[in-house]
Order: C-alpha cells, then sequence, then structure tokens
C-alpha cells in the first residue's frame, strides 16, 4: 500500500467512518463565499469568525510547510432520544465533548502518519481553529455541501464530526467531490422553524438556534421553538440522513443519566453534580444555570 493507503487504511480502523486526503492550496472561491456571508452579517455577531481569514482557506499560512490535510470524519447517528429533556438537546451534545474525543484519534493517527514517513510534521484541527473543515472535506471527497450549510456524505449524511490533520507529509490527494446531491429537496429549510436557512445554501447565524442555544447571550435569547441547547430541526428533516446508517461506536454513546433525566431533575441539580455528569460534555459550554432557565419556561 502507499503511504496515503496507509494512512486511510489506519484512520478507518481506528473508527472514523470516512477519510479523504486534499493536497494544500489556497481555495480562493470558497475564500470569496465566504468573505460575502460576512459583509451580509449573517455570522451572527460571532467574532472570532473575522478573525484569520486566510488561514481557514490556505493550510500553509497556518501550518508552515504543509503540504496534505487529512480529512476525518465520523458519524454520531444516532436513534432519536424519548427523554423529556434529551430529546430537546442536539444529538452531538449528548456523550462526552467531541472535540476532546475526535482530538485524541487525531493526535494517535498523526503519531502513525509520522512514524510511517520520518521528518513529516502535522498538527491536528477539531472547529478550535481557523481552519474551514467542510470545505476542506468536500476538497478531499468526503461530500458536498448541503442546503442547511453541513457537509453531506452520501452514505453517511450530515450528522457527521470532522477532525483534521495538517501535515508537511506529501500524500497522495483524493479527488474533490463533483456536484451536490440535493437535487429539488427544500426539507430542511421547510423544518427550520427559525427561518435560519437562506437559498443560497448559507445559514444566518443570528436566527439559527443552535447558535443562539449554544453561545453566549446577551438579554433575551428569542423563541428557541422548545431546544435547550443546539437544534437538529434541520438534520432530522433531511431524507439523506433518515437513509444513514446508524453508530454504533462506543465513544459517542450518550451520557446514560441524560437520556433518564427529567425536568425536576435537572432543575434540582446542583452544579457539584452537572460538573460531575456533563463536565465532558458540549453542555458545558453553555452552564447549568442557562439550561435550567430554559428548562423552567418550558416546563412551568
Amino acid at each position: 500500500m502507499t503511504p496515503s493507503e496507509k494512512i486511510r487504511h489506519k484512520a478507518l480502523e481506528m473508527g472514523f467512518d470516512a477519510v479523504g486526503i486534499a493536497r494544500c492550496r489556497p481555495l480562493t472561491s470558497q475564500r470569496e463565499t465566504f468573505d460575502r456571508w460576512l459583509e451580509r452579517g449573517y455570522d451572527g455577531s460571532l467574532d472570532y469568525l473575522r478573525r484569520n481569514v486566510d488561514k481557514r482557506f490556505d493550510p500553509a499560512l497556518l501550518f508552515e510547510g504543509a503540504r496534505s490535510v487529512v480529512v476525518c470524519a465520523a458519524s454520531y447517528k444516532r436513534p432519536p432520544c424519548e427523554g423529556p429533556v434529551a430529546s430537546r438537546i442536539a444529538s452531538y451534545a449528548r456523550s462526552r465533548d467531541y472535540h476532546l474525543t475526535i482530538k485524541e484519534k487525531l493526535f494517535e493517527l498523526l503519531k502513525a502518519l509520522e512514524e510511517l514517513m520520518p521528518g513529516s510534521r502535522g498538527r491536528v484541527f477539531t472547529d478550535t481553529a481557523p481552519l474551514s473543515e467542510k470545505s476542506w472535506a468536500v476538497e478531499a471527497g468526503l461530500g458536498w455541501i448541503g442546503r442547511h450549510s453541513l457537509l453531506v456524505h452520501p452514505r453517511l449524511g450530515s450528522f457527521l464530526l470532522l477532525g483534521e490533520i495538517v501535515t508537511t507529509a506529501e500524500l497522495e490527494p483524493d479527488a474533490p467531490f463533483e456536484g451536490e446531491g440535493c437535487g429539488p429537496c427544500r426539507a430542511c429549510m421547510e423544518a427550520c422553524p427559525a427561518g435560519a436557512i437562506l437559498p443560497d445554501r448559507k445559514i444566518d447565524a443570528g436566527r439559527c438556534i443552535s447558535r443562539r442555544t449554544v453561545e453566549k447571550a446577551e438579554g433575551d435569547e428569542g423563541d428557541l421553538h422548545g431546544w435547550l441547547f443546539g437544534c437538529d430541526a434541520c438534520q432530522l428533516a433531511c431524507p439523506r440522513n433518515r437513509r444513514a446508517t446508524e453508530t454504533a461506536h462506543p465513544l459517542f454513546a450518550p451520557i446514560a443519566e441524560l437520556e433518564a433525566s427529567d425536568a425536576a431533575e435537572w432543575t434540582a441539580m446542583t452544579q457539584e453534580r452537572f460538573d460531575q455528569l456533563y463536565g465532558e460534555t458540549p453542555l458545558n459550554r453553555c452552564g447549568l444555570a442557562r439550561i435550567q432557565a430554559r428548562i423552567r419556561k418550558l416546563f412551568p
């Protein structure tokens, strides 16, 4: 096997569901599209999106000597939750924080790459650095950007977590994904209760329920349409996701206590108990007090 084939095989062996490789180059058209999105003010006051824009679309500016981007995807699709609280929390947030889980796997993969190609160096990224993950996933042949602005894999759908290794290793790239598979479908647009999905495959983050429930807010959060943290409305409506296989990976198994907890248990929860159960989940980003305030509104 070639080094690229060995890395793909290793990533799948480690539990990733899909892996692709892209050659580092400036993604000029994607950068221009992103700039227009920012100009229209659709970033919803997420100021970090306006920093280091050049690096998002040119990894060589993010990591000196970068030659290749290895993009790994893991499915987190699970059966719907039945619990009154858990069912109102986005599915990615019901298990251990993917930033921790995915990075641990990527560091392991990077070690294997550096042993395979001595002298190469690399960095791992998972949604916490200025790297346009979805753009690079398309470049690595993993899928297309759906109308809901999420990456859609032909087999896995869009319930996907992404992580990348930017490396100095010269790897054989995959062909970029051509076209898109949404066709005339508008299911995600019609399902968004906040009207945040725009006609040109962009999101108005100012309206997006996920942004409003997760990011720090000043004043009234607005109508969250029954969601406590995040929002899966657009993904649940997508026909690609209805056909996608559910993951059995234990790393993305929901926290058992979350599945069983009701509103009364949540409103009575102490900070110590919250930290014990959810300190390593995405819910910690929002904090107990905000979640409890939303639960009291939903279940007076």
